[in-house]
């Protein structure tokens, strides 16, 4: 029975096992990052009880390395990291003997002498209009002694009009942490601007060695960010270091193990090896993929330390808004010779993604713009590898799938790119607004409550033979039905179709191979809470099929200038000074 953080009490001959992900000592970070050579656990027991020690190695096999018949007192075994080149957890296991066993606390700990330093950290939080959330997270900073004892500044960038102030729960944080709390307001920059504000708060404070990027929206553990400063304290080389995602609906579901952006397609992704895992299902002592130490090039900025010398170096996120901040920033960071870990133990519990397609929402533009520019910063290959080819078919899919709101999207997003750098922080106030307007003249992004907003669809065209269209097999036939697509989509549309759907179609299905044969239909949203309708335009087609097909071409032929002309560029749109005067021109009046 769980009696408090740290305690628990176990009935007469009942077993327990610490062989969890919170519990667990990671113990192959420790070897690969840190300087320390060996790790203490110790255990303090009120009874008689055994005590077994395990290690795994990478394939995830166990082995009992100590066995303890402790009496009642304080235990301690230390441990060595040596055998943990590729992968392995510590943990150990109680048994209580012929009596009720309390264990009165349990730690791992590493020789301070192999500290680096003894850091202080500043936490920014970027929050938009999720006042609820934000104030409930620092309501749970200001509950918690360990946490003080690390945290120099909360910093809050309310880009909103729903502001954190006006929450119950921020009055109780503020009185709690006092100064220590610092609300700044300034329009609506995205999370890059906003986590950029609290990089250059940092900085300018001077009083702090790392800053903790925090997103609004999630439940954070205080030792968890305890942790990440400990380890980053550690770390032979100032390091960034980012806790995993846990699903805020479903606490035992891990979404984001390991980051990386595979080169070639510069495209991100979770690293080999890697994915989502219940462990209420599966726990870490039956997962082998769990003990192999996972190296990332990123970590996502719902939790991520980042050394202060590391932003005085390489400066702060690109002005993008968002999307592709925080890998960029890493990639810079490994460049300048700071490496990225993320850290088993260290974690958050977010709203999963799992639920959202935001790559045909207004969203689309900033996936679109950023990875290009992302890849043009840092892509090893000429023209960015298969990025050029990407890029083109997803214009196609969604062209072929009637998404035309998102294809004008993602085509404005390359003619910024090509207008060159000045765009980046110019703009970055403003283009929302500039997205929204725009995405407002396509029926594929107005939203309705329901399907049954529309009218029952109709079909005008009955499937062949009766069969429902079938997603293409091998590469012959998926360029084949792609091929056959194209040539639909320049036939004249149906009038009636217009107004009367000829499908309704779920968002698991709505594919650019289904969606293909119809001239309208209702598509349900992938969160479930509306519905749109999609209709075809022969016209649209053509222009934006040219329009891609000329930017493309564009881009693989001044992807050496442009490359160029960034690269020059970076080092004054990501600095404090560039991202001062954005600032200044973004303020918002406190009476507002």
């Amino acid at each position: 029975m769980i009696s408090g953080r740290h305690e628990l009490s176990l009935r007469r001959g009942s077993r327990v096992s610490f062989a969890t992900y919170f519990n667990a000592f990671p113990a192959s970070y420790w070897r690969r990052w840190t300087s320390a050579d060996s790790v203490r656990l110790s255990v303090g027991i009120d009874a008689a009880a055994t005590i077994t020690v395990y290690k795994s190695n990478a394939r995830g096999v166990a082995q009992r390395v100590k066995f303890l018949e402790a009496d009642a007192g304080d235990h301690v075994f230390d441990l060595p990291l040596a055998p943990f080149g590729d992968g392995g957890w510590y943990w150990f296991e109680l048994q209580a003997g012929k009596s009720v066993t309390r264990m009165r606390y349990a730690s791992w700990s590493v020789d301070e002498r192999h500290a680096r330093r003894e850091g202080r950290t500043s936490i920014g939080i970027t929050t938009f209009n999720r006042p609820d959330y934000c104030a409930a997270q620092l309501a749970s900073f200001a509950d918690d002694e360990l946490l003080s004892s690390v945290v120099d500044k909360v910093y809050v960038v309310d880009q909103g009009t729903q502001l954190v102030s006006e929450k119950d729960d921020y009055v109780r944080a503020k009185e709690a942490l006092g100064d220590r709390l610092v609300l700044v307001r300034q329009g609506n920059l995205g999370g890059s601007g906003g986590f950029s504000r609290s990089m250059l708060e940092t900085v300018r404070a001077g009083t702090s060695d790392y800053l903790l990027l925090l997103d609004d929206d999630v439940v954070s553990e205080p030792e968890g960010i305890v942790r990440a400063a400990t380890f980053a304290d550690f770390c032979r080389k100032p390091t960034i270091v980012g806790g995993h995602m846990f699903s805020m609906y479903d606490k035992s579901l891990l979404h984001a193990f390991g980051e990386r952006v595979q080169p070639y397609t510069f495209l991100w992704g979770a690293a080999p090896h890697t994915g989502s895992h219940d462990f209420g299902s599966h726990p870490l002592r039956t997962t082998p993929w769990l003990h192999r130490r996972v190296d990332v090039d990123y970590n996502g900025w719902w939790m991520c330390l980042i050394p202060v010398e590391v932003i005085k170096e390489v400066g702060l996120s690109l002005p993008v808004f968002i999307k592709w901040d925080d890998s960029e920033y890493a990639l810079r960071a490994r460049k300048a010779g700071f490496p990225t870990v993320s850290l088993p133990g260290s974690a958050v519990w977010h709203v999963p993604w799992t639920d959202k397609d935001d790559g045909i929402d207004w969203q689309a533009y900033y996936h679109q713009r950023n990875r290009w520019l992302a890849a043009l910063l840092h892509s090893p290959y000429p023209r960015g590898g298969a990025l050029l080819r990407q890029s083109f078919n997803v214009d196609v899919k969604h062209l072929l799938s009637l998404q035309y709101s998102a294809v004008e999207l993602r085509l404005m997003a390359l003619e910024d790119l090509l207008s060159g750098p000045d765009h980046l922080h110019e703009s970055l106030g403003t283009q929302l607004g500039k997205i929204r307007s725009m995405r407002a003249e396509h029926p594929d992004a107005l939203v309705k409550r329901t399907s049954d907003a529309f009218p029952d669809p109709v079909p005008v065209r009955l499937p062949r033979k009766g069969r429902e269209p079938e997603p293409p097999r091998g590469r012959l036939g998926f360029v084949a039905s792609a091929a056959a697509g194209v040539l639909r989509q320049l036939r004249p549309v149906d009038a009636r179709t217009k107004e009367v759907p000829e499908a309704l179609v779920e968002a698991t299905a709505a594919k650019w191979w289904r969606l293909g044969h119809v001239d309208s239909a209702v598509v349900t949203s992938a969160d479930g809470t509306g519905a749109s309708m999609y209709v075809r335009d022969p016209e649209l087609f053509r222009s934006y099929l040219a329009r891609s097909v000329r930017l493309h071409q564009e881009l693989a032929t001044r992807w050496p200038q442009l490359l160029k002309r960034y690269r020059r560029a970076m080092p004054d749109f990501v600095s404090t000074e560039q991202w001062a005067r954005t600032f200044e021109a973004n303020t918002v009046d406190d009476d507002d």
